[in-house]
């Protein structure tokens, strides 16, 4: 076997995909996308790094394996990086030849930025790369089903201090996705549950792109606000609504066209990703839950699961739980344990040098 190294040609990706097959792991799957011609950052491309490795057979080269490091404008203080060889050629010290190269192209990325981070599934192939290579979990992540009435209801006073029909109705509302005052408190929420990654400041405009916009799929909003004060005393009615505790923004399935709307709305009867024994289940909606990153723990974590609750009172909902979402995975975590959720497939580590 003689393997020789060059940058990424055109029509790498077919011949690649014919060797390589179907992706092993979701994050294969994401990832082959960014496997493309180097690019020095110009032109509003992003830095890349792209190299092919090629296994040369009488005098003709067959692509075996790729890797690609690049900068990335969203979490810029690391670079992703990902490797992928044919499953014939691995254990023979290409993974390694291509990481080393990629590290030494890291470091005349324009940013000077050298870090590495990568995406990968435990106790797969890349897992076992990534260890082997000194890229450490810095974060893990689980896509989590919140099984319908998983949770109890909240009682709220309504505005005369009592529980009735009104109850709830000046604290939980809906809200337009494009409101700037859901944009800001999303923002500042996703930059605090990324500390381990900082994601640089974020626009408005930014956020709106990121989870609000039309194209992320974004239908609709609730929020739970602080109950209202009045500046004048209890008697007279509060002129402003009360600050933002929590949020919960759905997104439209692609594959549902004729979903009914709503945070929650029913959907089309069929399977999910849960496997074997799913046929029949109600589809989730995709939802991201949050809070104000200025409240305290604890409330953060009861205004966290109240609006869980509402959402997935009477249809299930499909969220992305972080170990850094301390709040939500006070909610979740327990439910996960009694079975009134469940994982919608494998965690997800982010690795890094």
């Amino acid at each position: 076997m003689a393997i020789e190294y060059r940058e990424w040609r055109e029509g790498d990706d077919l011949a690649l995909l014919e060797i390589w097959g179907g992706p092993e792991t979701a994050q294969a799957g994401q990832f082959r996308s960014a496997l493309a011609v180097s690019s020095d950052g110009s032109g509003g491309e992003p830095w890349r790094r792209c190299i092919v490795a090629e296994d040369v057979i009488d005098g003709v080269g067959i692509p075996v394996a790729a890797g690609v490091v690049y900068e990335a404008s969203l979490h810029p203080e690391r670079l992703w990086t990902y490797i992928e060889v044919a499953g014939d050629h691995r254990r023979s010290g290409i993974g390694a030849t291509l990481l080393t190269m990629l590290r030494r192209e890291a470091g005349h990325a324009p940013s000077g930025v050298e870090k590495l981070r990568a995406k990968v599934e435990p106790g797969t192939a890349g897992a076992a790369f990534a260890e082997a290579f000194g890229l450490a979990p810095i974060q893990r992540s689980r896509l989590v089903v919140v099984e319908p009435g998983a949770l109890r209801l909240p009682v709220f006073p309504d505005d005369g201090g009592t529980a009735g029909e009104n109850a709830g109705s000046d604290v939980v509302m809906d809200l337009a996705t494009g409101s700037v005052e859901l944009t800001d408190v999303v923002g500042r929420y996703y930059s605090a549950i990324h500390s381990w990654d900082p994601p640089g400041v974020l626009s408005v405009g930014q956020v709106q792109k990121l989870f609000l916009d039309d194209l992320t799929g974004a239908h609709g909003a609730i929020v739970l606000r602080a109950r209202p004060e009045s500046a004048f005393g209890a008697g007279v009615k509060p002129a402003k609504k009360g600050r933002i505790r929590a949020f919960a923004v759905s997104y439209a399935a692609p594959a549902d066209p004729d979903a009914a709307p709503g945070l929650a709305g029913a959907r089309a009867p069929g399977s999910d990703d849960a496997g074997p024994g799913a046929a029949g289940r109600e589809t989730p909606t995709d939802v991201f839950v949050g809070h104000e990153p200025a409240l305290d723990p604890a409330d953060a974590a009861e205004a966290v699961r109240d609006i869980l609750s509402l959402i997935a009172y009477q249809h299930p909902v499909m969220l992305e739980l972080d170990d850094s979402m301390t709040a939500l995975r006070a909610a979740v975590e327990p439910l996960l344990d009694s079975g009134k959720a469940r994982l919608a497939g494998a965690e997800t580590l982010v690795v890094s040098d």
